[in-house]
């Protein structure tokens, strides 16, 4: 399927995205799809003249009017404009597996916000028909966690960026990305897995992109919970984020949060936040660095969800 211009329309994070660039992790749009919550353009451009005008606030990120500006040394400047479209201008020799890592992360992020749009950081799984969002700092587990979710029967919705729609009453739902994940060679042998055949993010990376035949949600879902895993030198715990302190999660973990000042989002992202908190239920699981699995996690995850739908 093609549309008039040339671009090959995708459908993923909730948006139509219509690319010059294939983008082969992406399902692709069919005729008649629903929850769709706008739409966004990938194409080429020369995007240097630009950097040197925009008002650079480091040697990687700058902004000029409406349009926010990546770059990544040896790889790419990306320009997102307006939440309408993402501009790209690789730099010679880029690793095009690289670009579109950057496209489906930082770029899709920074899109969503344009949009006004929550994006998350983090994984979100399908648990009894509602969405639970698996945030952390880097390290954390979150990913690891996730893929034991899935492999006890959990859906994947979104795998490290998670787009967070209200719909018509203004209650939030995870919007579905693709039906990939991102895993390290240690969360591979950890699962029993082999990585054989598995394709590296980019050259000499250790972490790899795995499809999901199936285990994914197409769907998207009320988000009922968000989950924040932590480190902890004590036993595994699980307990619920009280009062401000569930504002103060969600906003820790929305993703590129830094540049939601310059961006002047900074109203809109707390009124947003606000409206959520009292929507979905906040957790913090605490993670031993020492004795205690990911499936144990996940039980207690798990019987901690069981215990509040009933």
């Amino acid at each position: 399927m093609t549309v008039s211009n040339g671009l090959r329309p995708y459908y993923s994070f909730g948006l139509r995205i219509d690319s010059e660039i294939p983008m082969p992790e992406l399902p692709l749009l069919e005729e008649g799809i629903m929850h769709m919550h706008g739409s966004v353009s990938i194409v080429f451009d020369q995007l240097l003249p630009l950097w040197q005008l925009a008002n650079r606030s480091s040697q990687y990120v700058a902004i000029y009017e409406d349009t926010v500006l990546i770059r990544v040394p040896d790889t790419a400047i990306f320009g997102m404009k307006a939440g309408e479209c993402i501009l790209v201008s690789p730099f010679h020799g880029a690793d095009m597996d690289k670009i579109r890592l950057y496209l489906l992360g930082t770029c899709m992020g920074i899109t969503l916000l344009q949009k006004r749009i929550l994006p998350l950081h983090g994984s979100a799984v399908a648990i009894n028909g509602r969405a639970y969002a698996i945030v952390g700092h880097s390290g954390a587990g979150k990913t690891t966690l996730s893929s034991v979710l899935i492999q006890q029967g959990n859906p994947l919705l979104s795998d490290d960026l998670i787009a967070v729609t209200t719909n018509a009453e203004g209650m939030p739902q995870a919007m579905p990305a693709y039906p990939q994940q991102k895993l390290w060679q240690e969360t591979i042998d950890m699962l029993g897995r082999s990585a054989e055949g598995l394709k590296p993010l980019f050259e000499r990376e250790r972490k790899f992109a795995v499809p999901l035949s199936d285990g994914f949600c197409s769907q998207p879902l009320p988000l009922a919970g968000v989950i924040e895993l932590v480190k902890t030198e004590h036993d595994a715990a699980i307990s619920p984020v009280e009062g401000l302190e569930r504002f103060h999660t969600l906003l820790q973990h929305t993703f590129r949060g830094f540049l939601l000042k310059r961006m002047g989002l900074m109203d809109w992202h707390f009124r947003l936040l606000s409206s959520f908190t009292g929507h979905i239920d906040v957790y913090r699981l605490h993670r031993p660095l020492e004795g205690a699995s990911p499936q144990q996690l996940s039980t207690l995850l798990l019987e901690t969800i069981h215990k509040e739908v009933v």
